[in-house]
């Protein structure tokens, strides 16, 4: 971890780069498969992270001590399902043993593989748009049902002894198990090579680093998109 970065908490060091400058940009995301560029602020990404936290909070009931099944790539929207869990209070199964979950967030690739009570599917459309025929059959669409839920969440606290992940890893162990990157700086990093968000989401935000976040990125594509967006490269941690 960033031996300057003194936070006990992602949501923690999320909410301090926010507070800093909410107009700066904190995620830039590229899909070269599709042709998407999403340019997220910190404060366009906190309306969809408290908008999240929200609807497990107000929309389902849940907080500490509940589970959230994550089956989703390095994306925008799963960099805003994730601190929305985190900041709520949930632990977040990545891909472990199947247990049954208070809520699951998935493709419509991976929905059947989620055992919750309730299921949210992303589609992971350019603009965060909904699925156009409709959600996986037995769950809702997180686009639409996310967008009726409030921009503000004021909920308790998130400390470094609440469980981040069903493992029984820590904010605290999360954040010192996060790799080193220069603070401030602007990185690409290639999300399907890095699909840890230790890696793509953590790593970052503990550096106050902004992130030029690629999926199915062409190897063509780098050296100009490097110098587009004025970021350099690092190299895989794992």
């Amino acid at each position: 971890m960033n031996a300057s970065i003194h936070s006990p908490s992602v949501v923690q060091a999320f909410t301090a780069i926010v507070a800093t400058d909410a107009s700066a940009p904190l995620m830039t995301f590229y899909d070269d498969a599709t042709g998407e560029r999403t340019e997220l602020s910190g404060a366009t990404l906190a309306n969809w992270v408290s908008k999240t936290a929200n609807l497990l909070v107000d929309g389902l009931g849940l907080g500490r001590g509940d589970v959230a099944s994550v089956r989703l790539p390095a994306h925008w929207q799963t960099a805003a399902v994730l601190l929305g869990c985190w900041s709520a209070g949930l632990a977040v199964d990545l891909a472990g043993p199947d247990q049954t979950a208070g809520v699951g967030f998935a493709t419509a690739e991976s929905v059947n593989t989620v055992n919750s009570d309730e299921t949210y599917a992303l589609a992971l459309a350019p603009m965060g748009l909904p699925f156009r025929s409709g959600p996986p059959a037995g769950s809702e669409d997180y686009a639409v049902q996310v967008r009726t839920y409030g921009d503000h969440f004021a909920g308790p606290p998130v400390t470094a002894d609440d469980r981040a992940l069903t493992d029984g890893t820590t904010h605290g162990q999360l954040v010192a198990a996060a790799p080193a990157i220069p603070p401030g700086a602007r990185v690409l990093i290639d999300g399907d090579a890095q699909p840890d968000p230790r890696d793509w989401l953590v790593a970052p935000l503990l550096a106050g680093a902004s992130v030029v976040l690629c999926r199915h990125l062409a190897a063509a594509n780098v050296a100009a998109r490097l110098a587009t967006e004025q970021a350099v490269r690092l190299n895989p941690w794992r």
